[in-house]
């Protein structure tokens, strides 16, 4: 292990889960190194998800202006850069401050071979594990604790602010995504609820609400409280903690679930788990429609199917059996492997 304090920078500008993701190297780096300080560099639009992280002595915030930022950062006279974005601002970044610095493989070779001939050239390694080899060479390994994420007392929901009907106990579902291609169509959300059965909180921005209130009025308030919008993201994040277990898509809210330790049922379309960024040290079952021979079409996600069809999600099978809720079993806090 490393004896010498350094004073290192991170960077991961976007987006909500590649941030929770980075969480584990904030951990170790921290906690391994001693006398490390740990500065994290991000959009001013994360911050939430930076300021009450306990491994990080400073948020330093991009607003807008690259030139301002990196005046800044030269201020704080930094002894590492650990890039875990790796695009050309960050590369601008390391160029300007000139200080030594290690970047996270982003495997684009790999991905391209992967989404353009299907080829099995994707390593059998998460993204948190292909991070945190950044800080390998400050003798830091994997504490094999999982993500983070804090949420502040003040934004803890209470249960009375939720419908009688849903403060026992309910099902929480992330329907948001940043690709239309990485969420089922509204039609199908309802049929995957009414599969569900139980009450369901919808999770989701101000933009998933046209959307939520659809489907809460396919199903009716009983089933279906329409949360999209209505609280900010360390809230949506205390409604995730609260739940039995989740649903999401391909989204933020689901590594946010992972970094809850719940349950979770991912929801794949465009993409795939085995792009590396599957559910982080929780247990989860993947929902996909394995024998599409077009899956996946993309590292990120389209506005639409490429063909027209969106088989990998109008075909999606809804083939899971929701023991948990049917034994009356809480929340489940117990860190296991996937279920596939």
């Amino acid at each position: 292990m490393r004896t010498t304090p350094g004073k290192f920078l991170l960077i991961r500008f976007s987006s909500i889960g590649d941030i929770v993701l980075t969480t584990p190297v904030m951990r170790c780096l921290k906690q391994q190194v001693p006398g490390a300080e740990v500065h994290f560099c991000t959009k001013r639009g994360f911050q939430t998800l930076v300021e009450s992280n306990p491994y990080i002595d400073k948020g330093i915030y991009l607003d807008g202006n690259l030139n301002d930022l990196i005046r800044q950062l030269r201020t704080e006279r930094y002894d590492y850069i650990i890039d875990l974005h790796n695009n050309l601002r960050t590369t601008l970044i390391k160029l300007r401050l000139g200080v030594p610095s290690r970047s996270f493989d982003k495997l684009n070779w790999e991905k391209w071979l992967y989404v353009r001939f299907k080829l099995p050239s994707m390593p059998d390694l998460h993204i948190v594990d292909r991070y945190l080899k950044t800080v390998e060479p400050f003798g830091v390994v994997n504490d094999g604790k999982g993500l983070d994420y804090v949420i502040p007392y003040k934004d803890m929901v209470e249960t009375e602010w939720l419908p009688p009907t849903h403060r026992r106990r309910f099902v929480a579902y992330a329907i948001g995504g940043q690709h239309n291609t990485k969420k089922l169509p509204v039609a199908r959300m309802v049929e995957l609820c009414r599969k569900i059965n139980f009450p369901v909180v919808l999770l989701g921005g101000k933009e998933d609400t046209a959307a939520g209130e659809e489907i809460r009025r396919a199903l009716g308030d009983h089933l279906i409280y329409n949360a999209c919008g209505k609280y900010n993201l360390n809230q949506s994040a205390s409604l995730l903690q609260q739940s039995a277990l989740v649903f999401s898509h391909d989204t933020g809210l689901m590594h946010i679930a992972a970094a809850l330790k719940k349950k979770v049922y991912s929801i794949w379309g465009s993409t795939t788990p085995q792009l590396g960024m599957y559910p982080y040290k929780t247990q989860f079952i993947a929902l996909e429609n394995k024998p599409l021979r077009c899956r996946p079409c993309s590292k990120i996600g389209y506005d639409r199917c490429p063909l027209g069809h969106f088989k990998c999600m109008n075909e999606l099978p809804f083939d899971f059996d929701l023991k948990e809720l049917k034994r009356g079993a809480g929340p489940s806090t117990r860190r296991t492997g996937p279920e596939r």
